[in-house]
């Protein structure tokens, strides 16, 4: 067991903030705003839903990048949760107003209404088919339910604390949660039974993340023969984001440790690159990228705000984030150039989806915000 603390701060990314001012000289008869920027910065391109901003001296940019448009009717309270599905056509979100709606991905129209768990829903995502949702709430229960009609099919009970995240294993037959008491589960959906304990580690973990692990990687074996309704388990890595500053991963079929990684504060959420870079936040604003085959020191920190960290999603040949002070933000590559997806003054932004050239966020204000890239 490989045991790594956080001591690097030489890894982190923390250049001086550049400070500039923007003026509108007026509109243009497109339409357009006409915009100079201050002494050291250019703007160098502009239309009505974003505006590309550099600064040569430090060769940096960022293009801000306002919503295509906003759904404001299908919640009336913050919104924590919401995935987009597989063919782009339906959403699934979770609001503190106490539902779980599923809504025409294009306009916001509602659809069907998941009705059955008791107090608020953490978190919802479609299965790969775009047919079938599954969600965690805070009453320890874990549903699947049929987008077609919002029936729910299936009920995992065994947690004993809320349930704060949920991954989806290849196609769906088994599904990953992690929980408030401590415990990651697997569970067999055909059956609707518990395959196992993944790991107890007891403290919350507030984000898990299945992925494929690069053949580099010991993943380790199993102690006992898996059982025949583990279905594409092998060759995956496990990961956690605990609530007790601790990154773990583990193999997900041999449940044997790879690495844990103590990190700065609370881990929010984490999510796979490929198959041995991952990504993870913490509560105090750090975003650490790791490699699986030499966990010791980040390959990197990112740090923009002293804001957590509520999502991660990889996108291209990069990621999105966002923070708890509304900022959301496409890192390509490159940390010189940012894309900021505008629009939460300073309401957390909880969680971001896409399909295609398109991203969904969800916000503590209560609205869905539909972002489209033209050409990134």
């Amino acid at each position: 067991m490989r045991l790594h603390v956080d001591e690097s701060i030489k890894y982190y990314k923390r250049k001086p903030s550049l400070y500039g001012s923007l003026t509108c000289q007026g509109i243009g008869l497109d339409g357009i705003p006409e915009v100079t920027a201050s002494e050291g910065f250019i703007v160098n391109e502009i239309n009505k839903k974003s505006i590309h901003i550099s600064c040569p001296k430090e060769s940096a940019s960022s293009k801000f990048l306002a919503p295509y448009t906003t759904f404001s009717r299908i919640h009336t309270k913050s919104i924590t949760c919401l995935d987009i599905s597989s063919g782009g056509g339906l959403g699934v979100s979770s609001s503190t107003d106490g539902t779980m709606k599923i809504w025409q991905a294009s306009n916001g129209e509602l659809r069907r209404v998941l009705e059955g768990h008791v107090f608020d829903v953490n978190c919802c995502r479609f299965f790969p088919s775009g047919l079938v949702v599954l969600s965690g709430g805070m009453d320890a229960q874990l549903k699947i339910w049929s987008a077609e009609d919002a029936s729910c099919v299936v009920t995992f009970k065994g947690h004993k604390g809320g349930i704060l995240d949920t991954a989806i294993v290849d196609r769906g037959r088994n599904v990953v949660s992690g929980s408030r008491d401590g415990t990651a589960r697997l569970w067999d959906c055909g059956r609707s039974a518990c395959l196992g304990v993944l790991a107890d580690c007891g403290s919350s973990i507030n984000g898990v993340a299945v992925g494929a692990a690069d053949n580099s990687i010991n993943l380790g074996s199993p102690e006992q023969m898996p059982s025949e309704r583990e279905v594409g388990t092998e060759a995956k890595m496990l990961l956690l984001a605990r609530e007790d500053k601790k990154l773990q991963c583990l193999g997900l079929q041999s449940r044997q440790p790879v690495f844990l990684f103590i990190g700065s504060d609370a881990f929010n959420c984490c999510t796979f690159l490929s198959g041995f870079l991952l990504l993870a936040g913490t509560q105090d604003g750090n975003i650490y990228q790791l490699d699986v085959r030499s966990p010791g020191a980040p390959v990197q920190v990112i740090h923009r705000s002293g804001a957590p960290v509520l999502s991660l999603l990889s996108f291209r040949d990069g990621f999105i984030a966002s923070q708890g002070d509304g900022s959301c933000f496409i890192v390509q590559q490159d940390l010189d150039y940012v894309t900021e997806l505008t629009g939460a003054d300073c309401d957390p932004v909880y969680k971001v989806a896409t399909w295609e050239k398109q991203i969904y966020t969800c916000c503590r204000d209560g609205l869905v915000r539909r972002y489209q890239l033209s050409d990134l």
